[in-house]
């Protein structure tokens, strides 16, 4: 089932190749794509599948703008990859299965595929619209067609491979996506794992607190902004587009800010990360636009909050919950993950995890730490007769 081909690519895509690459405004194609992505997997050393999962075709006919019978349109598939366990025999691994945030990429999380794959068979996917997965055109028009796109794809794919039971594990938006599914879907989840989850609540929910720490001009230029921003769906990848040829600069620019160094990383493997992490990001923001799309629909004031909090279905939630935030997450807040906790009212398991030395890509950030808790976090739900290990260092628990 494996396959060279890059969703979102196709026939144009190869058309394009033709032309010499300094002569177009975007400096990006399907090959350069897949490229960049198997030089950012090639840090994992832990061996792995890839395939290219199909889970139906675009069709017109429906919202969301694809569907799962078969139709004369393109089909989708979604971009997978699957570590299986190092763990000496035994009890078969539990199934961990990761989702990307906004705009990226399964790739993203090569500095955590080898040691998770020491207690987990590790399944990585881009979600519908983003990384090499295809990009269909994105065609809804409503937050709940825009939910619909992620959790009803995530589902198909979940039926093509036929996972009864796993972890799900989401960074982001990716959190955001994973909670829902969760909701509607909660006998395939067995421990819910959110890592800087977005979308938590409202901004008219925090508007007041938030205000109160602004001066009333930036609050006006803010306001003026996001309003411009979301009424035109101008995305972040739509600027790297339209800056074409110098669009590198833009992006190496962001994710320098974002990775500056990595614990657990020499000046030489900081450098090398983050050159390789600088080609994903641009290659996968140049490509065609499509699940982007949905921050109109999803997120507001800078993607930090929803149009559908998820605090609204907390009572709903039904499995294990672990919340993950990096120290100087700015996106996500453990405030956020404590009034879900409360709200919760004990009914499931849920924990609080905090670690140093890192931000919202904590995961990229400070991967030793970050690959600690979530084994720890597993584990402490599931201890399965196994002593529970101590708290690792460079991590903490949130009390209420």
């Amino acid at each position: 089932m494996a396959t060279a081909a890059g969703g979102g690519g196709g026939s144009s895509s190869k058309k394009r190749l033709q032309w010499p690459s300094l002569l177009r405004w975007n400096r990006t194609s399907t090959d350069q794509l897949i490229t960049a992505e198997k030089s950012l997997l090639s840090l994992a050393k832990t061996p792995y599948a890839q395939e290219l999962v199909w889970i139906g075709n675009t069709s017109k006919r429906t919202k969301t703008g694809w569907c799962t019978h078969t139709s004369r349109a393109e089909p989708n598939l979604i971009n997978t990859v699957t570590f299986e366990t190092s763990k000496k025999k035994g009890s078969p691994a539990p199934t961990l299965v990761m989702l990307h945030g906004y705009g990226g990429s399964l790739a993203q999380f090569s500095r955590n595929f080898d040691t998770l794959a020491q207690h987990f068979t590790v399944i990585a996917i881009d979600q519908l619209g983003f990384g090499r997965s295809t990009r269909p055109n994105f065609t809804c028009k409503t937050t709940e067609e825009s939910d619909a796109w992620f959790i009803d794809s995530f589902e198909a794919w979940r039926k093509a491979k036929k996972l009864t039971k796993f972890i799900l594990l989401g960074h982001s938006l990716g959190g955001y996506v994973a909670a829902k599914y969760a909701v509607k879907y909660p006998e395939y989840v067995e421990h819910l794992i959110l890592v800087g989850v977005v979308g938590m609540t409202s901004y008219h929910e925090r508007k007041h607190e938030l205000k109160s720490s602004h001066k009333p001009f930036r609050q006006k230029c803010e306001g003026s902004v996001e309003k411009y921003v979301c009424e035109y769906n101008i995305t972040p990848q739509k600027f790297v587009r339209w800056l074409g040829p110098f669009g590198t600069h833009a992006v190496n620019w962001r994710i320098g800010s974002v990775m500056r160094g990595g614990v657990g990383l020499t000046e030489e493997e900081a450098q090398n990360f983050t050159k390789l992490l600088e080609d994903l990001v641009y290659h996968i923001s140049a490509a065609k636009a499509s699940g982007e799309l949905c921050l109109k629909y999803t997120l507001s004031h800078g993607g930090a909050f929803a149009l559908s909090p998820l605090l609204n279905r907390i009572t709903e939630w039904k499995v294990k919950t672990t919340f993950i935030y990096g120290h100087y997450d700015t996106l996500g807040t453990c405030k956020e993950a404590v009034d879900a906790r409360k709200k919760m009212d004990g009914s499931f398991p849920c924990q609080i995890i905090k670690i140093s030395e890192g931000g919202h890509e904590v995961y990229m950030q400070n991967a030793p730490a970050f690959n600690s808790a979530v084994v720890y976090a597993y584990r402490r739900f599931h201890p399965d007769g196994q002593k529970i290990d101590e708290l690792p260092p460079g991590i903490e628990l949130i009390d209420d």
